[in-house]
C-alpha cells in the first residue's frame, strides 16, 4: 500500500472560514495535510494558483484543495472527493448523493449567515450596511435559523440508524459540517441560536458529540484551530442578535 502525499489546503490566512469545513475532514480523516493558510507565503501562493492563466480548470475562489494534479474548488466539491477516500461518506451512491446534499444545504446557510452582516455588497464595510444588516439579521433570526435548524433535527430523528449521525451509522463529513456551523452560529447569534438549539436537542446532541471524537478533540486544543473573528463568514455584532 502506498504512503498517502500530503493534500495542499489552500485559504485566506488568519480565518477560519470555509476552509475550516475542509480542515475538519482533514483532521478527523488522520490525513496528512499541508495547510498553506498557516504556512509562511501562503497567501502568495494561494494568489499564484488563483491567478495562473496556464491552468485549465482555474478554482474561482479559496478554498481549493490539490491532490497531486487535481485541483478541487468548492467546499462542497472538495468534501464529496475527501469523504469517498476516507471513509467520511456512505460507500453507496445514494448515501454518497445524500451527503452531499445535506452539505450543499449547510452551505447555503453559511452563505445566510455571511450575507446578515454584508447584506448589500461584500466590497463595503459593515458599517457602510448597518441598516440592511439590521433588517436582514432580524429574519436571520426569527426565521431562517429555526428553519434551517429545524431541517436538520427533522433529518436526525428520522435517521433509520437513529439520530447520532446524519447519515446512516457511520461519522460524516456532514456530521463535522453541521458541527462547525452550530459553533459559527453560537459565536455570532449567540442568544438566537441558543434559542433555536433549545427546540433542536438531537443538532445540539450532535455538535456535542463531534466535538469528543478523539482526532477533533485533539484539534480543537491545538494551535491549528483558528478561532472565529470580525473578519470571517460568523461574526458577532451584538447589535444584530437582537
Amino acid at each position: 500500500m502506498t504512503q498517502q502525499s500530503a493534500y495542499e489546503l489552500f485559504y485566506w490566512p488568519g480565518l477560519p472560514g470555509r476552509g475550516e469545513f475542509v480542515r475538519l475532514a482533514l483532521e478527523a480523516a488522520g490525513a496528512p495535510y499541508i495547510d498553506h493558510a498557516q504556512q509562511p507565503g501562503g497567501m502568495a501562493a494561494m494568489q499564484a494558483l488563483l491567478e495562473d492563466p496556464a491552468l485549465p480548470r482555474p478554482p474561482f475562489a479559496p478554498p481549493f484543495l490539490r491532490d497531486g494534479r487535481l485541483l478541487i474548488g468548492q467546499t462542497a466539491a472538495i468534501l464529496l472527493h475527501l469523504g469517498q477516500r476516507h471513509g467520511l461518506a456512505p460507500a453507496e451512491e445514494e448515501g454518497r448523493l445524500w451527503c452531499h446534499q445535506i452539505q450543499l444545504t449547510i452551505a447555503d446557510l453559511v452563505a445566510e449567515t455571511h450575507d446578515t452582516h454584508h447584506p448589500v455588497a461584500s466590497a463595503l464595510y459593515y458599517e457602510d450596511q448597518k441598516p440592511e444588516a439590521a433588517r436582514r439579521a432580524k429574519d436571520f433570526r426569527d426565521n431562517r435559523i429555526p428553519k434551517f435548524l429545524g431541517w436538520f433535527e427533522r433529518i436526525l430523528a428520522a435517521n433509520p440508524a437513529g439520530p447520532a449521525h446524519l447519515v446512516g451509522h457511520a461519522r460524516s463529513y456532514a456530521d463535522l459540517s453541521l458541527f462547525q456551523t452550530v459553533e459559527g452560529l453560537r459565536y455570532a447569534f449567540p442568544r438566537a441560536s441558543a434559542r433555536a438549539l433549545q427546540q433542536t436537542p438531537h443538532v445540539a446532541a450532535l455538535a456535542a458529540s463531534v466535538a469528543e471524537w478523539p482526532r477533533i478533540a485533539a484539534y480543537l486544543a491545538s494551535p491549528r484551530r483558528q478561532p472565529f473573528s470580525q473578519n470571517g463568514i460568523f461574526r458577532h455584532y451584538p447589535e444584530l442578535d437582537g
